[in-house]
């Protein structure tokens, strides 16, 4: 949204996302064509576009939390929930590396607006990620994004944003074309970094966001040479000869800055690509190893690690991955305890952790690993709908065969994954799984952070609130005796089956009392527990 760029507000943050992530998307397949450094595996472009759309949903959610009131968020709320987003949902060594200019300039932003705060944001960006990567090479994103600093450094005394952002632009622009010119992997395949050209692109966008219009000479990426009896001659690494570690490892990680330096030191012994960024105790690790497995351990030693990837080069290389399975099951969890439940099922799962839902991108990547013709999807969360179908439609275009049943909580997807039938036509299973999924009422309970008028009365922060069905139905003081309440009220329009998922800080004297309370209150009526693991609500509860 064109932005009188002195003083660019949420507005402008929340536009630039959104236009970043439009143009990355038009971009995506042409910056994966020349994705040549440091591994040729064509995922620069989709990385940078994953990374952008969890930053984007991010400034979305911190709209839609003043949505009710007249107020929009502040400028520093949103950059910071740009670069947030960007660190939780960063992917590949591009996005990683992203993530940590959004980073740098969000640092600077929050403090401050104007032409010389968006100078000093951009060298700030730059210097951080050049920090975050071990050993940095010249010709990649880092020097794309240190020429863009130094250019808005030279823009006019008193310049406004819009002004420093054309700039950085002309500079990152001048940087890529010179890049195959550093770098001899570029230089063989004939095309310029990938990284750097999702940079120039994100620059674009921001340029477009606090003037109103798009940069005067867009870039246009080149179609890459393609030498004769090679793909692009450098499938890996700084010597072309298609080594390198064979497994790219990518984890968020809860750790204190001095596990974390002890972790570089580790990661640096194990492999190459090396790039942690973060901070406040909150880490994107990304690491190329041969050893996939010491490099998690790493991880575990230096804090707890979760949303881990890991990718196997050498069969991307080959490209000889196994015939597709007929059908999977890809499903949307809250906690790893059900997360492993769901993977003894046979299902692909995604781990949703409480205020970090899945980006579009993130279900529609699960799909492509479930490796099948067709796949049934289980977000579990009635906000995730909308992401669930996007996904669907991505892997459609790719041509899977997709069904979403539009299961609204994990207890739904238990039921629906306990009658999948692989056996069965994917019509039929798809039936059986949504009358499963229908046929099962949820609850769950939370605790109220702030006093407010809810559907069963006002409650006070710390109360315990029992929801059925989304709705707050229940307002008690502890957690026994507001799952029995909710119990109560469930089973009095009938069951034959409770099941019960459990924190990870809820004892599992909880469900013994609840088991006995079923036993005692309804006759004929089985209970099932689970152990939810880290999955915010002290507990959920599905009956059928």
């Amino acid at each position: 949204m064109p932005q009188t760029a002195d003083e660019p507000d949420a507005v402008a943050v929340r536009s630039w996302c959104s236009l970043a992530l439009e143009a990355l998307g038009r971009e995506r397949e042409a910056i994966d064509a020349i994705n040549v450094y440091p591994v040729a595996d064509g995922d620069t472009g989709t990385n940078l576009y994953l990374t952008v759309e969890s930053a984007a949903a991010a400034v979305e959610a911190v709209f839609a939390a003043h949505a009710t009131g007249t107020s929009v968020p502040s400028a520093a709320d949103a950059v910071r929930a740009m670069a947030h987003g960007a660190l939780i949902g960063a992917r590949g060594n591009s996005g990683t590396i992203l993530a940590q200019l959004l980073r740098g300039m969000a640092g600077v932003l929050a403090e401050g607006t104007g032409g010389d705060r968006m100078r000093l944001a951009l060298d700030r960006a730059a210097a951080w990620a050049r920090e975050a990567v071990a050993h940095p090479v010249e010709g990649t994103v880092l020097t794309v994004a240190d020429r863009a600093a130094a250019a808005a450094a030279q823009a006019a005394p008193g310049a406004d944003t819009a002004e420093v952002a054309r700039a950085a632009y002309e500079g990152a622009r001048a940087a890529l074309d010179a890049t195959p010119g550093q770098l001899p992997a570029l230089a063989r395949a004939g095309v310029v970094d990938a990284g750097g050209r999702g940079l120039v692109t994100l620059l674009g966008a921001l340029v477009e966001a606090v003037s109103g219009r798009g940069p005067e000479r867009p870039y246009e990426t080149p179609v890459p040479f393609v030498p004769v009896g090679g793909d692009a001659e450098c499938p890996a690494g700084d010597d072309g000869d298609g080594g390198g570690p064979a497994f790219e490892v990518i984890y968020l990680l809860e750790a204190d800055d001095e596990a974390v330096e002890r972790l570089r030191a580790r990661l640096d012994a194990l492999g190459d690509s090396l790039v942690v960024v973060g901070g406040d105790g909150l880490w994107n690790v990304h690491v190329h190893v041969d050893d996939a497995g010491a490099a998690v351990e790493a991880g575990v030693e230096a804090g707890r690690p979760y949303r881990i990837r890991i990718t196997h080069f050498a069969a991307d290389r080959a490209h000889a991955r196994p015939e597709p399975a007929r059908r999977a099951v890809v499903v949307v969890v809250p906690g790893d305890g059900l997360a492993a439940l769901c993977r003894e099922a046979g299902a692909t799962t995604v781990l949703a952790r409480p205020g970090e839902p899945p980006a579009s991108g993130e279900l529609a990547d699960a799909v492509r690993r479930a490796h099948a013709r067709e796949v049934v999807l289980l977000p579990n969360d009635a906000d995730l709908r909308h992401t669930a179908a996007a996904a669907a439609e991505q892997a459609r275009a790719q041509g899977v065969r997709v069904a979403v049943i539009p299961t609204r909580a994990a207890v739904q997807g238990i039921a629906a994954l306990a009658v999948h039938e692989p056996d069965r036509s994917f019509d039929e299973d798809v039936v059986a799984m949504t009358s499963a999924a229908g046929a099962t009422r949820y609850a769950e309970l939370a605790v109220a952070e702030r006093q407010s008028w809810t559907t069963a009365g006002i409650c006070q922060a710390g109360d315990i609130l029992g929801l059925i069905d989304g709705d707050v139905a229940v307002i008690g003081q502890d957690v026994p005796g507001t799952a029995r309440k909710v119990l109560d009220r469930m089973l009095a329009a009938g069951g034959e089956l409770v099941t019960l998922v459990l924190g990870e800080n809820t004892p599992p004297t909880l469900a013994e009392a609840l088991e006995q309370h079923v036993r005692d209150g309804h006759l004929a009526v089985d209970t099932t527990t689970y152990r939810g693991g880290h999955q915010g609500a002290p507990l959920l509860i599905g009956v059928e």
